[in-house]
């Protein structure tokens, strides 16, 4: 990003040169710097678009309160279908996963910028130290960073993995001491006016997709033919549709199960 910033300063700088100077060698110089650094800008503005996007945020909303709710889901797929369980606090099919937790020194960053507990989830022992938060639109920038830096806040999906998976007997746990996981994405939606939260909202998703080894693997294939209501698979289809079959159920699919496609 630092570099980033240099080349938009020395672009601008040729850019009013050129235009200043055009009858001069300082003129001919700029037009070349102009073209020479017209493509690592352009590559920078491409690269660096949600961090563009928050300055801008910053500057518009600077005094108004935005939530920020930041997660991780998992992509679990067996046979063409998805892994989805259901919703601890809301009656929905959603992917494993969960909001990160921040530590104290997270907790202590978060208390530097002003940011408030989110009202909008009960706050308890389950929702303790959550990373959703209410800031200032001037904020936004600063907060991202320090999400980005990975610094005083879970860094691992293991957590919620274990939780709603391991501890809950749906998989055993001999089977699954530990997990590979690749890291699929992230996904930044832009801000929103959220009628839930009467607020501006922006959320934020990392996608993870599990590496099951051998025996991991046929743990799930036994869960895939299992009886049971604690899971469901489905199929890209059906998450897309949100849920509507093609004999007309519907089954209650989280909007942003989407999210692990």
């Amino acid at each position: 990003m630092t570099r980033f910033i240099l080349y938009c300063f020395l672009f601008l700088v040729s850019l009013v040169l050129s235009f200043t100077a055009h009858d001069s060698t300082v003129g001919d110089l700029a037009n070349g710097a102009v073209i020479s650094l017209a493509i690592p800008v352009v590559d920078g503005l491409i690269a660096n678009r949600t961090n563009m996007r928050h300055l801008w945020y910053s500057v518009r909303y600077a005094s108004k309160d935005v939530r920020i709710s930041a997660a991780y889901l998992f992509r679990i797929k067996i046979n063409g279908k998805y892994l989805l369980v259901p919703g601890r606090r809301f009656p929905q099919l959603q992917p494993v996963g969960g909001v990160y937790k921040v530590s104290s020194s997270g907790r202590s960053f978060l208390s530097s910028i002003d940011a408030q507990d989110d009202s909008l989830i009960p706050f308890d022992d389950q929702s303790s130290n959550d990373l959703r938060i209410r800031v200032k639109g001037s904020k936004v920038p600063i907060f991202y960073a320090w999400f980005d830096s990975r610094t005083g806040r879970e860094d691992s999906p293991w957590r919620e993995f274990h939780e709603e998976l391991i501890s809950t007997e749906i998989l055993p746990a001999d089977a699954f001491p530990f997990i590979f996981q690749d890291y699929v994405k992230r996904e930044v939606d832009p801000i929103r006016y959220s009628e839930h939260a009467q607020c501006l909202e922006i959320l934020i998703a990392d996608v993870y997709e599990l590496l099951p080894t051998v025996d991991q693997e046929a743990a799930l294939r036994q869960l895939v033919h299992a009886d049971t209501p604690d899971v469901a698979w489905v199929t890209e289809e059906t998450i897309r549709r949100r849920g509507v079959l093609p004999d007309g159920t519907v089954l209650n699919v989280a909007q942003h199960a989407r999210r692990i496609i």
